[in-house]
């Protein structure tokens, strides 16, 4: 099975979670990643999500929004209660999630960090984020998604 070995297929497959794990081939330095990722899984882009990670009024927190839009920072603080975010130096964000940039999954990071995934995914039946390397993607519900990562839900996209 693709993906085996990764924290975050480790971790679906403790629980027991139902997930589909799904390769995909895109250029790490492609214009628009995440709808070509949506355009080799031939899925919906809405249903494709990015993970990324945040500094909150200096905590690191994870947003999960859709390729399809930007994450709104002012959203994303007032949702924890914070009042200023931006994204997060990129060795901070690899050092505590155990991932690299690009690979970022919302699941099995080495240090659980407040998440909050944007509430457009509730939506959908199943949503795809990375499993935990560029190239795969875990296809799970949202609200196991939510579940596992102990989020809350907001409103975190502009346009």
């Amino acid at each position: 099975m693709a993906g085996r070995g990764t924290p975050a297929i480790a971790l679906l497959a403790k629980r027991r979670i139902t997930h589909r794990t799904h390769s995909y081939d895109v250029p790490a330095d492609a214009a628009n990643y995440g709808a070509l990722v949506a355009a080799a899984l031939a899925v919906a882009p809405e249903r494709v999500f990015k993970t990324l990670v945040t500094e909150v009024d200096g905590a690191l927190t994870v947003a999960v929004v859709p390729v399809t839009g930007e994450l709104d920072l002012k959203a994303l603080a007032a949702a924890v209660g914070g009042k200023r975010a931006a994204l997060a130096d990129r060795a901070a964000a690899e050092r505590a999630t155990g991932y690299v940039r690009g690979g970022i999954s919302p699941l099995g990071q080495r240090k659980r960090l407040p998440t909050v995934v944007d509430d457009s995914a509730l939506a959908h039946p199943t949503v795809y984020v990375s499993a935990g390397r560029r190239g795969l993607q875990v296809e799970l519900a949202p609200t196991d998604l939510v579940a596992l990562t102990e989020a809350r839900t907001a409103a975190l996209t502009t346009g």
